[in-house]
């Protein structure tokens, strides 16, 4: 059974850090690029930040770029993303998500508010 646990949301003034983790399991992790994304009330779910399975690149949107840096344990099954210098514009529900390398396997968790105040 597959399962995308996502913690470590919540709410934070501007300019603070939060740092979200996802714990995985039930699929073999390092084939799989792991991937934060984010909606915000209103708007499309946006791709915020990437890691490949197992060469460790990475992707960030530019609106969260040199402020959030995404990272993973393969040893530990786990994906995190530390955000800091946050902005109110970083309000929205993040979500973890397991893009598969080689079949078109793609799984998502539930979801964590992060709430960022002026």
């Amino acid at each position: 059974q597959v399962q995308l646990v996502e913690s470590g949301g919540g709410l934070v003034q501007a300019g603070g850090s939060l740092r979200l983790s996802c714990a995985a399991s039930g699929f073999t992790f390092s084939d799989y690029a792991m991937r934060w994304y984010r909606q915000a009330p209103g708007k499309e779910r946006e791709l915020v930040a990437s890691i490949h399975g197992f060469n460790m690149d990475t992707y960030y949107a530019a609106s969260v770029k040199d402020r959030f840096t995404i990272s993973r344990d393969n040893a530990k099954n786990t994906v995190s993303l530390q955000m800091n210098d946050l902005k109110p514009e970083d309000t929205a529900l993040y979500f973890c998500n397991a893009a598969s390398h080689y079949s078109g396997n793609n799984y998502w968790g539930q979801g964590t508010q992060v709430t960022v105040s002026s």
